[in-house]
């Protein structure tokens, strides 16, 4: 039976679709509202024209769908419109993806809470050197689960356990796995990789 356009929308507001967004904007006012003085600095020498503001449908472990939201680099939105956009349509499961400054762009708090970010404009942890993602050029994806490990620093501070990369738990990150070869094969980096130490949940591009 044909459906008519009105049957058709009552169908998607009833929950039969979701559409998927995938969206690459400009930082208007309403967005630099919600980041100015948190992620971006109001003396933040990256300029605005040089970021994008991403809206990306994913869908959590439980199979729930979601929109989230990123903020990068104008180099790489295309790229991750695209990675997500596949991830979306496999079904890969990303548990959260919101504004980091939705945690006053405290970087500890927002992995905690397993939450995928990009752009905030700050130093590499314990050092004086600029992140990539202060570039809005590097990604942490379900970063709970895939923490920073150097020595017996972790980040977050409790995801020590997710450390053992061969034990089986949610949301982990593997070599090879679909995640880690659609940002490789767009030229991203995998700290996962590294040698000196590992950063699983992290990718950025130069």
């Amino acid at each position: 039976m044909r459906l008519t356009l009105f049957s058709f929308l009552l169908f998607l507001m009833a929950g039969g679709l979701q559409a998927q967004v995938f969206t690459i904007d400009t930082i208007g006012p309403s967005v630099l509202s919600r980041i100015e003085g948190k992620s971006y600095p109001k003396d933040c020498p990256v300029p605005l024209s040089d970021l994008r503001y991403l809206r990306l449908s994913h869908f959590d472990r439980e199979g729930r769908e979601h929109v989230g939201e990123m903020i990068c680099n104008k180099r790489i939105a295309q790229d991750l419109a695209d990675i997500f956009r596949e991830l979306y349509q496999a079904r890969y499961p990303i548990e959260r993806m919101r504004l980091i400054d939705e945690y006053d762009a405290d970087d500890e708090q927002s992995m905690r809470d397993n939450n995928t970010s990009c752009f905030c404009y700050r130093v590499i942890s314990g050092s004086t050197t600029l992140s990539n993602h202060a570039l809005g050029m590097a990604v942490d994806v379900n970063p709970l689960y895939n923490p920073y490990h150097r020595g017996q620093i972790v980040q977050p501070a409790n995801a020590r356990k997710y450390c053992n990369r061969r034990a089986s738990f949610p949301y982990k990150i593997k070599q090879g796995d679909l995640l880690h070869r659609l940002f490789t094969a767009k030229g991203f980096r995998w700290g996962g990789s590294w040698k000196a130490y590992k950063d699983y949940q992290h990718f950025d591009k130069k």
